[in-house]
């Protein structure tokens, strides 16, 4: 397989690793390219037989997969750099939530996908949100989630859906993370605990917690009947948490939304010029 990346920042580079650690790709497989070119060259130090390109048009060139692993506002710039690169048989795959298939396909003649990634892929868990251009054919969607199976789960979404799969995907570890320091925090400065000890115990709880909802085959109100004892400790925590945390994720959700559209009328008007609703 012959796989380009352009972009290595934070996502690109956990793709990358991620696909080298399950074993999916080699390095010797991957030519990458970057704005920062140092960025580039130093990934490709640490993994020997990774190709860097020093162009965007090098990076796409002959590939079988082109990812775009790149800021929203970047994208009308880097589709024209390999508009003359890519095969009619090439695969662009945007990770980016705002750039729409349409404005790929009004651009390039190849190929289309948008796959949302998580951080979860870099322990190989988790899902990947797949959605696919009208040239995409059932072998090339299935080959697609062949190579990212190796690393999530690939999950078929309805480009509509973007957003608020991605709010649960891919921003959903961040809002926990938050939640759980939270947690920790409150438990050291009310209490004493040694940080250390409580964040390795509320480190398990929630990957227990995950299991419980996935191999487990429990949803969430079971898990709190199955903890909560009428009129326990537990039950009289969960009866504060619903006075005092209610509406909040309606608010986090409206926050997301209203971001991507902001984004999406920039996209859409250096791709078309035309102005936007959102999705």
């Amino acid at each position: 397989m012959n796989v380009g990346f352009i972009g290595t920042g934070s996502m690109g580079s956990l793709l990358i690793e991620a696909f080298i650690s399950s074993g999916a790709l080699s390095p010797s497989e991957m030519t990458i390219s970057n704005r920062t070119i140092a960025k580039a060259e130093a990934l490709a130090d640490r993994y020997p037989g990774m190709n860097v390109a020093y162009s965007n048009a090098e990076a796409a060139l002959n590939r079988d997969y082109i990812f775009l692993c790149i800021k929203p506002h970047e994208f009308k710039q880097v589709v024209q750099d390999i508009q003359s690169s890519v095969r009619s048989d090439s695969v662009v795959v945007s990770i980016t939530s705002p750039v729409l298939l349409s404005h790929l396909e009004g651009e390039l003649d190849c190929k289309v996908a948008k796959i949302i990634p998580s951080i979860t892929n870099m322990v190989q868990s988790g899902a990947a949100l797949c959605m696919y251009g009208d040239s995409m054919n059932e072998q090339d969607k299935s080959s697609l989630e062949e190579l990212f199976s190796s690393i999530s789960e690939p999950i078929r979404i309805e480009e509509n859906f973007t957003r608020i799969v991605s709010d649960l995907s891919s921003c959903g570890p961040a809002f926990f993370a938050f939640l759980l320091q939270q947690f920790v925090d409150a438990a050291v400065e009310e209490t004493g605990i040694p940080r250390d000890g409580a964040l390795q115990v509320a480190s398990n709880m929630l990957h227990g917690t995950g299991i419980l909802l996935t191999e487990g085959g429990m949803t969430p109100e079971q898990i709190q009947q199955r903890v909560a004892v009428p009129g326990g400790i537990t039950a009289k925590a969960l009866n504060m948490l619903r006075q005092e945390t209610g509406g909040i994720f309606n608010h986090l959700i409206r926050t997301t939304h209203t971001k991507y559209k902001d984004d999406l009328v920039k996209v859409s008007n250096a791709f078309c010029g035309e102005e936007v609703n959102g999705q």
